[in-house]
């Protein structure tokens, strides 16, 4: 038997889908907000992923930290392998220090994998001239498999800096389709950034900032470095990216104080450059009224994309 490995989707604009990045932030917004994500990678192949995410979340004070809840899509290779699950997170923020606080968080997820055995091709269906045309003698396989997982996350922060470290799958939950075992690897983040002013306008608001982040991830033998760049200027927002031995990419968008939305588009940089057309991600968030909360409360100064 061979072994195959994977990893989950990976979203470039990994702050605009916060819960997804570390479970710690969820709540960690000024206000309630409704995020929603969208991934097309390698959409000039015919095995493309089709990545789709909606968020909520939002500070309660009576519990001082935040509640949050998501739900994911994942669809790979045109419909033959579909990924869907569903998470309610919690979040507790401590202060540390008059500088520092952080924010821990734990998350429950039910998911489910399913294979759409038909749309799958074999070697015993080709005719050397005719090309595919026979039935397969394989046995189908497949169908449905559904399970539960944990994860936990925590962010430290001040006013302009901020790091955290994520571990998804705990416990390493079975999600196998074929197989009587195959755990769903765990998955290591850590990420953390600062957000330094440039200059202010003529009322002393903070008119540009630059802000330098860092990404490492690790699921298995899966390894990805991402190291980069925003730039915000009013509302406008551009960043500039490389992921390690994989893509370049771009970024630009739009953030006011009630919504924001970006697109940003990975260069492939592997071998496989010429034929995947890149990948596509667009981002949207929805910030919704609110009452000042409690001094205690400290939003997180990070990039929204």
């Amino acid at each position: 038997m061979q072994n195959v490995s994977a990893q989950d989707p990976s979203f470039t604009q990994y702050y605009a889908n916060p819960l997804y990045l570390n479970p710690a932030l969820a709540g960690t917004n000024k206000c309630p907000r409704m995020v929603l994500n969208f991934r097309n990678q390698w959409p000039a192949l015919d095995g493309n992923f089709v990545t789709t995410a909606a968020s909520y979340d939002q500070y309660v004070d009576a519990i001082n930290g935040g509640l949050g809840f998501y739900v994911m899509n994942d669809n790979a290779g045109r419909g033959t392998l579909n990924s869907f699950n569903i998470n309610g997170i919690y979040s507790y923020q401590l202060t540390l220090s008059k500088s520092f606080s952080m924010v821990v968080g734990f998350q429950g997820t039910y998911f489910q994998r399913s294979l759409d055995w038909s749309k799958l091709t074999f070697g015993d269906q080709i005719d050397p001239r005719r090309g595919f045309i026979y039935e397969t003698q394989d046995t189908p396989r497949g169908g449905t498999v559904d399970n539960v997982d944990f994860s936990t996350g925590a962010v430290v922060f001040s006013e302009n800096f901020y790091a955290g470290i994520a571990v998804h799958h705990l416990f390493e939950p079975n999600e196998s389709l074929i197989v009587a075992e195959s755990p769903l690897e765990r998955k290591y983040t850590f990420h953390a950034g600062a957000t330094i002013p440039v200059n202010k306008d003529v009322r002393g608001e903070t008119e540009t900032t630059i802000s330098p982040n860092f990404l490492y991830q690790r699921q298995f033998d899966f390894v990805q470095y991402n190291i980069g760049v925003y730039v915000k200027r009013g509302p406008l927002i551009g960043g500039v990216w490389y992921r390690f031995e994989d893509s370049i990419i771009a970024l630009m968008g739009v953030e006011t104080d009630r919504f924001k939305v970006g697109y940003s588009y990975d260069l492939t940089t592997s071998p496989l450059s010429t034929k995947t057309a890149g990948s596509h991600e667009i981002s949207f968030a929805l910030n919704f009224n609110c009452r000042p909360q409690k001094k205690k409360f400290r939003a997180i100064n990070c990039p929204q994309f």
